[in-house]
């Protein structure tokens, strides 16, 4: 259905009905952002959808609600009518019907909330202090004696923790610290004893623990004075409050907080299985290495045992009987005359070699010698002059004069003939 446009006269402004809810939800919007409504819930309905749709009430006044299903899901309660709660919520308008309501974007139990502002509060201010800061946190020792249980002797937590502890390792000693762990009464009792156990320094560690519950049930452990005694006292102490979810003060002060009081347990004792089969393990490891030693000093006693029998003096003996025969073997192969008689020979052998090889090299070279002369002899000027001919020295540069031209500039001559020489000179 399309929108009408609004209608403008002179006089007056005309809205349609999606204008006017659409200006108003804008209007709402804007002015509020989110904020904290406290009611009771009427008229509660959860669809298929898995959407929440109910109603926040007063003596006075009701307001329509919405809870969607991804922020439903992380609800901590069931939700139900005459329920008192506290919700965070958007405030919106539903432009099909033109209704005001909530978009709630978290919910709680009525009260919770300012315990909720309270614990934040504490929190900061304890972390402040550097209460918290993990290079304060004591080592949870490796192997434990003796464990100091501080909790309600009849709860489900110390069940728990009895039980996982005797099927993991049932060498360690359990010693219960009764305390009320809920109630006015409860942090008092919880500091004295973490006061008592400190000064008497009977346990290896302590486990701080109780059952899941509400905020209200668990909140004797988010009370400072618990906090600084976890954090006072002379033993490592380990925190198991609640569920997994759950958290609080003293999870923070703890030298280790575990998820649930079973898990406190595992995280405290060994597996005496996992022990057997790493002794085990390491067991079989020594009769290894022991094996090895053994081997290896018995190869050491018989190397020893045969150095000890070769240095016995009939041994000794008969290695330098043989030894003097391998001299004597030796000294005749390197006597003298042996020696001087094959060098004889070589020597003999070397000098006909070279004999033979020089005449051959010198044969090589007299045709060598002879095959240079012909060609000097070809070549050479003194051939020229033998057959008439002469050549015209300059006497004074010693330059040969090769034309008409240059001899015009000499004035004294040498002339080189077949058995001599001429001195010539211009006559002017």
């Amino acid at each position: 259905m399309s929108e009408a446009p609004a209608v403008h006269t002179a006089e007056r402004e005309v809205f349609s009905p999606s204008q006017l809810v659409r200006a108003a939800r804008s209007l709402l919007e804007n002015a509020f952002p989110l904020i904290w409504v406290e009611g009771e819930i009427s008229n509660f309905s959860r669809p298929a959808s898995g959407h929440l749709y109910f109603s926040l009430k007063d003596a006075q006044a009701q307001v329509r609600c919405a809870m969607f299903k991804p922020k439903s899901t992380w609800l901590r309660f069931k939700p139900a009518d005459g329920l008192r709660v506290l919700a965070r919520a958007r405030v919106g308008l539903y432009e099909a019907r033109g209704e005001f309501q909530l978009i709630v974007e978290h919910l709680e139990e009525a009260g919770e909330g300012a315990l909720l502002r309270a614990f934040a509060e504490l929190k900061a201010r304890l972390a402040a202090e550097s209460l918290f800061d993990p290079s304060i946190k004591r080592a949870i020792p490796r192997l434990p004696r003796r464990i100091g249980v501080v909790t309600s002797p009849t709860g489900a937590a110390v069940r728990d923790v009895l039980s996982v502890i005797a099927r993991r390792f049932p060498l360690a000693h359990v010693e219960i610290l009764p305390v009320p762990v809920q109630g006015k009464d409860a942090p008092p009792a919880i500091v004295a004893m973490l006061s008592a156990a400190s000064k008497a320094r009977r346990h290896d560690v302590l486990l701080l623990t109780r059952g899941g519950g509400s905020l209200e049930d668990l909140w004797a452990f988010n009370d400072e004075a618990v906090a600084r005694a976890i954090r006072a006292c002379s033993i490592p102490v380990v925190s198991a409050i609640g569920h997994e979810i759950d958290f609080t003060i003293a999870d923070f002060a703890a030298d280790l907080r575990a998820p649930t009081p079973s898990a406190a347990a595992e995280l405290l004792v060994p597996d005496a299985n996992e022990i057997q089969r790493a002794l085990n393990h390491v067991s079989a490891r020594l009769d290894q290495w022991i094996h090895h030693r053994l081997h290896a000093h018995a190869q050491r006693t018989d190397h020893a045992l045969a150095r000890l029998r070769a240095q016995h003096p009939r041994q000794r003996l008969r290695l330098g009987r043989e030894r003097l025969a391998q001299l004597r073997t030796r000294l005749h192969r390197l006597h003298p005359a042996g020696t001087l008689a094959r060098h004889a020979d070589t020597l003999r052998i070397g000098i006909e070699r070279m004999r033979v090889q020089l005449a051959h090299r010198l044969h090589a070279r007299e045709l060598r010698l002879g095959e240079l002369a012909r060609a000097l002899n070809a070549v050479s000027p003194l051939a020229t002059l033998q057959r008439g001919y002469a050549i015209l020295i300059d006497r004074d540069s010693g330059n040969v004069v090769r034309s008409i031209e240059a001899s015009r500039r000499v004035d004294r001559f040498r002339a080189r003939l077949a058995d001599g020489e001429i001195l010539l000179t211009r006559d002017t």
